[in-house]
């Protein structure tokens, strides 16, 4: 019996030692998902209410139609290219930041 109540004792602590940790930045990872994608779906709402084409990089640059059928920008014509190109963490590419496209996209109101 003793040994249970040890055996019960230690895992309780590891629940709460590494448990607990674990899952609340799980839900904090969940929600900022949740923020990311509802600022997006704000973001082509409102680039669509001011009336803007989003007008490609491949346009800008000039790109031959052998690179824009690889092109994950041209695929997703819908998205700005320096949305496509953002890293998972969020960071623009140092190439999208001196870009026309991006320095000549509008701000949101």
């Amino acid at each position: 019996m003793q040994w249970f109540d040890i055996s019960s004792t230690i895992v309780a602590g590891l629940l709460l030692r590494f448990g607990v940790p674990i899952l609340v930045t799980a839900i904090l990872i969940f929600g900022l998902m949740k923020l990311d994608k509802r600022w997006q779906v704000e973001a082509a709402k409102q680039l669509a209410r001011v009336g803007i084409r989003n007008i490609g990089c491949w346009e800008i640059n000039n790109c031959p139609e052998d690179n824009r059928a690889n092109c994950k920008a041209y695929q997703q014509p819908e998205l700005p290219c320096w949305q496509v190109f953002r890293e998972a963490s969020g960071v623009l590419r140092e190439k999208c930041l001196g870009c026309k496209v991006f320095q000549e996209a509008p701000l949101p109101a």
